[in-house]
């Protein structure tokens, strides 16, 4: 008699075994998913062992095999395995996250509703490598012919070519019969992105994002797996493409935080990334203009290997920064303006000599707050402690957190004066203005609002290409790997949107997106200019951003990290808890905190303290946050507590491992 172990998609952290009936005998192999009996229903199990004996009676019976063939590979298990670990989830839910969601449900193919027609791309071939890109390329070829687990960090500044070598290390893996992965931080970043590399390697590439619609996705994901495809594109899931004979994996604006992942299991695919390689023996490049302090310190403490793109190709110049104090714009005018004057005029020019512009933000909507002049009220949202933002499209007011939308105010709801003002300055509004002051101008807006649509982010990319559109507005998801030779401006309508918020990582985050965005501009022998405007035109992180100096801005923050014991210098592990009731989570917070205190004495606890936005879907949100030195035995001993840990009734705790934001 034979027992299989399974692991099954619940946060429950044990594998529970199954008899192996004489029927099934020949068709349940480890790696293959399994009709199972869980208690009243009938789930999907991963078969990850198979023993001859287990010390357990009346096992009950695996009811049917699903796959002719393991869909986990021994890889991917080992994989797997190790992010149920690290960040502290059950085995079955790090295996439900690597596979497609056609796959969880237990079906074994499905049709598609059309014929799937790429776009023919014109082909082209390797470009002749400058003499930095020609170094790095040798370099990161000899270690693919030596088959060796390394991470290089390819630190290259804006425009310096870093697809091309990208592009050139791939083609030299294919040589040697080996497979690669591309991950790309934004989904809107894959349209353009999957051309450049369909335009060099053709039906060598599958595209794996959550764009795509289920039938598309299973039908790249059986390409991949046949090997019909040895090269994969796509967003942070696509890390666990089942390719064969992998050789080198390729985290491109590896800074970016949409790498992190936001629901359970909560990895960072960076981090899985190079655990892959680890395990697969293969090549890790890491592309940054403006790497992640973790990266950097890592690359200066020779933990990896550090390749510097220091030129722009063409030896085309960085583009002009000019930092615009709005107070002085405000005092010049006696009123705030979205617009100042260099920027305006900055915006004309371009129209005149039918370039684009850029114009960055990161706030969507149109108002971002409603306050009531007479008594000071400020609407929020009734599920959630956040303001409403107006959307104008919408005629709404709406909250970002959990959706609710009310009608707009002319009315106080408290004092009942009509005094209510709208104030703020999302995108939405930034495009409103735009048509005010160029009505003859062709304007595009790219948010979260705007791509909803499956494609839209293509659409608008698109039209922009094409110049139906010549100025484009829009937040983050416009501000790296977008190519466009025509773009002379960018504008940053606001750089001080993220620096003033609550989080360690605020001075970077804007220094990074200052950076990316800056990049956009001047990327032909056109030239180009950048306006950034602030109120905080000292800040350390936006005056090396207008230098386009990475080494000044690294050396001032990893400075302030070491003296506050902050990452890369510690590992972070957040506990949020949440409950309906506010006594039941501030209880369950101390109570989990003097646990943690008596049984991990190494680690350092801040809190318990509610989460800066404290509730949210009318639940109370409190935060534990653990400082940590060696993040793995952390994990197993935190994993131990809150097995054991007896919680009150309508208490749910998330555990977040080195979260992005705290």
């Amino acid at each position: 008699m034979r027992y299989a172990s399974c692991v099954i998609r619940m946060p429950l952290n044990k594998t529970f075994s199954y008899r192996i009936p004489e029927r099934l005998d020949g068709e349940a192999a480890i790696g293959k998913r399994v009709w199972i009996p869980f208690g009243p229903r009938r789930v999907v199990g991963y078969i990850v062992d198979i023993q001859n004996k287990v010390d357990i009676e009346n096992v009950r019976p695996i009811e049917n095999v699903i796959d002719r063939e393991p869909i986990v590979s021994e890889e991917l298990l080992s994989l797997t395995r190790w992010i149920s670990r690290y960040y502290i989830c059950s085995w079955g839910e790090a295996i439900a996250a690597a596979i497609p969601g056609v796959l969880k449900k237990g079906r074994t193919s499905m049709r598609p509703k059309k014929l799937f027609r790429d776009r023919r791309v014109q082909k082209t071939l390797d470009l002749p490598p400058t003499d930095e890109q020609r170094t790095a390329l040798d370099v990161i070829k000899g270690s693919i012919d030596d088959n060796e687990f390394l991470v290089f960090l390819l630190h290259g500044v804006t425009a310096s070519g870093k697809t091309e070598v990208y592009m050139q290390a791939i083609g030299h893996a294919l040589k040697k019969n080996k497979s690669s992965i591309v991950l790309v931080p934004e989904i809107s970043l894959t349209p353009q992105t999957v051309e450049r590399f369909k335009s060099r390697f053709g039906n060598e590439v599958a595209v794996m994002h959550s764009g795509l619609v289920g039938s598309r996705r299973f039908h790249e994901y059986k390409r991949i797996r046949e090997g019909q495809a040895r090269i994969v594109v796509g967003a942070r899931s696509a890390i666990f493409s089942p390719v064969k004979n992998l050789g080198l994996v390729i985290v491109d604006e590896e800074h970016e935080t949409s790498y992190k992942q936001e629901t359970t299991p909560r990895y960072h695919a960076r981090e899985v990334a190079i655990k892959r390689a680890e395990i697969t023996k293969s090549i890790v490049i890491l592309g940054s203009a403006t790497p992640s302090l973790e990266s950097y310190y890592n690359a200066k403490k020779k933990v990896f290997k550090l390749i510097e793109l220091t030129r722009r190709l063409k030896d085309i110049d960085f583009p002009k920064v000019n930092i615009i104090d709005m107070r002085k714009e405000f005092y010049q005018r006696h009123y705030a303006t979205i617009f100042s004057r260099p920027l305006r005029d900055g915006i004309e020019r371009v129209m005149a000599k039918k370039q684009q512009a850029i114009l960055f933000l990161n706030r969507r909507g149109f108002s971002t707050f409603i306050n009531c002049k007479n008594c000071g009220t400020v609407m929020r949202c009734k599920r959630c402690d956040s303001v409403l933002v107006y959307h104008y499209s919408k005629k709404r007011l709406v909250c970002h957190y959990c959706n609710w939308s009310a009608q707009p105010l002319e009315i106080c709801p408290k004092c009942r004066s009509s005094y209510v003002k709208y104030f703020g300055t999302g995108t939405e509004r930034v495009e409103s203005e735009l048509h005010r002051y160029f009505p003859e101008g062709r304007m595009g807006r790219m948010d979260t609002d705007t791509t909803k649509k499956r494609g839209s982010h293509d659409r608008i990319l698109g039209k922009f290409k094409r110049h139906s559109i010549n100025i484009l507005v829009g937040t983050q998801m416009i501000a790296k790997g977008l190519d466009f030779p025509k773009v002379t401006l960018v504008g940053v309508i606001s750089a001080d949107t993220m620096l003033n918020l609550p989080d360690f990582r605020a001075s970077e985050r804007t220094f990074n997106l200052l950076t990316q965005v800056a990049g956009r501009a001047g990327r032909s022998k056109e030239g180009g200019r950048v306006i950034i405007q602030t109120y905080t035109p000292e800040h350390y992180a936006i005056a090396a951003a207008s230098e386009h100096d990475y080494n000044a801005f690294y050396k001032r923050e990893i400075r302030s990290r070491e003296e506050l014991a902050l990452p890369p210098f510690v590992n972070i592990i957040r506990l949020m808890l949440r409950a309906r009731k506010e006594d039941r989570v501030i209880k369950a917070s101390n109570d989990l905190a003097k646990i943690i205190k008596k049984n991990m004495r190494s680690v350092k606890i801040l809190g318990p303290a509610p989460a800066v936005i404290s509730k949210i879907r009318n639940q109370f949100r409190w935060n534990l946050v653990l400082k940590v030195k060696e993040p793995q035995e952390a994990a197993i001993s935190l994993k131990e507590i809150l097995k054991n840990m007896k919680r009150p009734s309508g208490v749910f705790i998330t555990v977040d491992v080195d979260p992005i934001s705290v």
